[in-house]
């Protein structure tokens, strides 16, 4: 997969290339192309932005180096996202759809933004990783590049991580133990070290339900509506937690 990051800071990307990533884009699992959209302007002193019409405080991207540097890159046709807080909020589904595209470009606007011509014709999708603003969108690329590459095949090295990640869709991830067995008077489940893989499989499950409601009620009541496939075992922890859940309301 290809990802081309359109920036007016490319020295923040450093982070991107190290670690998991660094050794995807190693194996050529991962490109990242980090471009600088300055060396597109045409003005003598590489501005690519100015004081926006109608007033207000700020700066935004003017049109012609986008323009240019998308047409270098022979962005035409191809997906390309803008980082904005106006955009749906990145989730899992954005980023396995994502994660199926031989390449895509992002835009990184700063300061106010970018000359909404450029969205418009280059028929951008604007990608929110929150509700709350941030002083450019290369932060918020680096987390999308991040949580879309993972789920490439052969980038965590092993399916293992990611199909256990996936075991629980919708819900949080059940609490993780290592060594010691105990710690300052602090104990590791007993269950874990039984060597039964069912009673352990369904005791991450309670967890990784519990804490979900208890932490995020917006995912447990959608992954309840959703109606999982659930084993009889299963079944019973759900509706245990969730007649639980439902006396402490």
């Amino acid at each position: 997969m290809k990802v081309t990051i359109l920036t007016q800071f490319p020295d923040m990307f450093g982070p991107v290339t190290t670690s998991i990533l660094g050794r995807a884009a190693e194996k050529g699992l991962l490109e990242l192309d980090i471009v600088n959209i300055r060396d597109y302007t045409l003005d003598k002193h590489r501005k690519t932005d100015d004081t926006p019409f109608g007033g207000g405080a700020g700066m935004v991207m003017t049109p012609q180096p986008a323009f240019d540097a998308l047409r270098s890159l022979e962005a035409q046709g191809k997906r390309i996202l803008y980082m904005s807080p106006r955009g749906p909020i990145l989730d899992q589904r954005l980023a396995e759809d994502l994660a199926t595209e031989e390449e895509f470009f992002i835009l990184c606007g700063h300061y106010e933004g970018v000359d909404e011509r450029i969205l418009k014709a280059w028929n951008m999708e604007e990608v929110s990783i929150g509700d709350y603003i941030l002083t450019g969108g290369e932060l918020a690329a680096m987390v999308l590049v991040d949580c879309v590459s993972r789920l490439v095949p052969g980038v965590l090295g092993s399916g293992d991580s990611l199909s256990e990640e996936s075991i629980y869709s919708g819900l949080l991830e059940y609490p993780q133990y290592t060594k010691p067995r105990s710690y300052e008077g602090m104990d590791v489940p007993e269950v874990l070290f039984n060597g039964n893989h069912k009673l352990i499989h369904l005791w991450q499950y309670e967890e990784s339900l519990r804490l979900t409601a208890k932490r995020r009620p917006d995912l447990f009541a959608r992954y309840v509506q959703l109606d999982p496939d659930l084993t009889k075992d299963e079944k019973k922890i759900l509706e245990k937690v969730m007649r639980e859940t439902q006396s402490v309301e």
